[in-house]
């Protein structure tokens, strides 16, 4: 067990895996981009599907799509593996081998290997659209034994969540995992696209939350349909085309975030 365990944590400690690794976070910023610019494309009146589904799509009808979407899931499948080595092994740096940030990693590492998921259904043929699957995600939970009380909590937790990446961006606190450019300028551009980037998804995220709390208070699991129904829901509501062009400047400055951190995350 000893010799497993450290060949795993030789494995993830190498460079050319952590290289792989962290273009994870770009294929991640790389969807952000494309979501935020499918929900802009709503917001004035077009039509597209705002969430991973509609992004992985888009890409996959690229010339090169079987090839970028392979390569997207190789990088998404690194990360995840390489969040798990932190969870389990720990960080390099003592500092950083705090409960909460190894917790933090395992909830990465979950992330990250749902969306390799995703990707590779896509490579499979086999894509859904998201909306619909959440839809029947919902309504699973729902007939289970106290499924309202697990969707609810479900619910709460990612409402929870965006209002923790809200918090997140006002204080800034993202920036103490980074290594940020002495450049001035630079620095700001890093900086303000995290700001911007964590707020907005912050937002995406309570409104996902609340719209499948609100399905299980009300027992109709069609309401709960993810980043794309919450997207569409908010562009409903007074100056509705107005909010939703401004989360969706904000999914692309986390895109753009994103890409950042590939470069600058310390380890």
């Amino acid at each position: 067990m000893k010799k497993a365990a450290d060949a795993a944590e030789d494995a993830s400690n190498s460079r050319a895996f952590e290289i792989v690794a962290r273009a994870g976070f770009a294929v991640s910023g790389l969807l952000h981009l494309l979501i935020g610019a499918i929900a802009l494309q709503l917001a004035f009146g077009r039509t597209g599907e705002a969430d991973v589904s509609g992004a992985v799509s888009s890409l996959a009808s690229q010339p090169a799509g079987p090839f970028l979407l392979w390569a997207c899931f190789a990088a998404c499948a690194a990360l995840a593996l390489w969040q798990l080595g932190n969870a389990v092994l720990g960080y390099r740096r003592k500092s950083d081998n705090k409960l909460t940030k190894r917790l933090s990693a395992a909830g990465q590492a979950l992330v990250f290997a749902a969306l390799a998921a995703t990707i590779v259904s896509f490579v499979m043929g086999k894509g859904q659209n998201s909306r619909e699957s959440t839809s029947d995600w919902t309504l699973t939970l729902l007939k289970a034994p106290f499924g309202v009380f697990l969707l609810v909590a479900v619910g709460a937790g990612i409402a929870i969540t965006g209002i923790v990446f809200a918090v997140r961006g006002f204080r800034q606190t993202f920036t103490r995992d980074l290594s940020l450019s002495s450049t001035q300028a630079v620095r700001k551009f890093q900086t303000g696209v995290g700001v911007v980037g964590y707020i907005a998804k912050g937002i995406a995220l309570f409104l996902v939350g609340l719209l499948v709390v609100i399905a299980a208070l009300r027992a109709q699991p069609e309401q709960s349909t993810g980043l794309d129904g919450s997207l569409k829901a908010l562009k409903e509501q007074p100056y509705g085309p107005y909010l939703l062009a401004a989360v969706a400047v904000g999914l692309i400055a986390y895109g753009l975030f994103l890409m950042v951190k590939s470069k600058t995350l310390r380890t």
